[in-house]
């Protein structure tokens, strides 16, 4: 008895200096500049995403971020910059869809998905569904009807393989079983250039650039990709609304780190994202962007991830999408 009582003494005090030891830890981070890596170039929706919250960010940690653009491979150079860094907290990656995109397509990563954790998401924003205003069509019912009339007749754009620009219109094929053929562009802008020049018949777009060209009558919304409608559009129903009740897609964003980050860290980037976001200037701003804050802890993260990542090897599955 003497001895089983000495061990769970024993235990007792290790678990408590550990405890201190941890607090102690959080305390004292962040000493030195915090570098936030971008996997996008400047200028593009997750990198303007990561420079709006970064000065409040810093005030609420203490310390100096810097942004740092690391862009390739689809997102994967940044991620695995990420991975290779010491888990010190002093290198943090700026979260978004390529984290759960990139397994799901990609026979190999630069890096291996399960040595990144995301720490917390704080907003996401709709792609929307686009055609031409001269097309006839009034809703996607519409659409779908037409394509079904005339399979392999209609073609849709996108910025690429593999975005979910992409992959929102292979989960519309998906779900409604359609037959209409992609045609990949170098880029957002080429692809809503050949959607206005009606080179293409539809195409689903990040809402923030293509809302000029919807403003402007370029282009016709015919529903948003999220649970909700969104504020910039509130006249356009979502998917949801138009008959497809899995079809919930946004683009998002968040913080992630090394998966071997201390969590009194991590939980300190928690808190300070999470007042951040509360903040009304930074809230308002997200929403002139086109997406709506939301922060997403721990555990709603994870469950957010999981979910998007089920999706994607779904849609990639039913399209048979496997790129090197």
């Amino acid at each position: 008895m003497t001895s089983r009582r000495t061990v769970l003494t024993t235990l007792a005090a290790a678990a408590a200096a550990s405890a201190v030891s941890t607090r102690a830890l959080a305390q004292a981070w962040p000493a030195r500049p915090i570098r936030l890596v971008v996997p996008f170039p400047p200028g593009g929706l997750i990198d303007s995403m990561a420079r709006l919250v970064v000065p409040a960010l810093a005030k609420e940690l203490g310390q100096q971020i810097v942004v740092d653009n690391k862009p390739g491979a689809g997102g994967g150079v940044g991620a695995a910059d990420v991975a290779r860094a010491a888990p010190d907290g002093y290198t943090l990656l700026m979260a978004s869809p390529p984290l759960t995109i990139g397994p799901a397509i990609y026979k190999s990563l630069p890096y291996s998905p399960a040595d990144i954790q995301t720490l917390a998401l704080f907003g996401q924003l709709p792609n929307v569904l686009l055609v031409s205003p001269d097309a006839g069509l009034r809703s996607v019912r519409d659409l779908v009807d037409r394509a079904r009339s005339s399979p392999g007749k209609l073609n849709y754009a996108s910025n690429g393989t593999g975005t979910t620009i992409h992959l929102s219109a292979e989960l519309l094929k998906s779900l409604a079983g359609l037959y209409i053929v992609h045609i990949p562009y170098r880029g957002t802008a080429a692809a809503n250039i050949a959607l206005i020049a009606k080179e293409v018949d539809l195409m689903f777009d990040n809402l923030p650039p293509a809302l000029p060209q919807i403003k402007a009558g370029k282009m016709k919304a015919l529903a948003v990709t999220t649970a909700t409608r969104n504020p910039a559009l509130p006249d356009i129903p979502t998917m949801m609304e138009s008959g497809f009740p899995d079809f919930d897609v946004s683009s998002w964003f968040g913080l992630a780190a090394h998966r071997d980050l201390p969590p009194a860290i991590a939980d300190r980037i928690r808190t300070a994202l999470r007042n951040t976001v509360a903040q009304k200037d930074i809230a308002d701003a997200i929403a002139a962007r086109g997406a709506t804050p939301q922060f997403m802890d721990a555990t709603q993260t994870a469950a957010f991830m999981t979910a998007d990542g089920e999706r994607w090897r779904r849609v990639a599955k039913f399209a048979g999408i496997q790129l090197d």
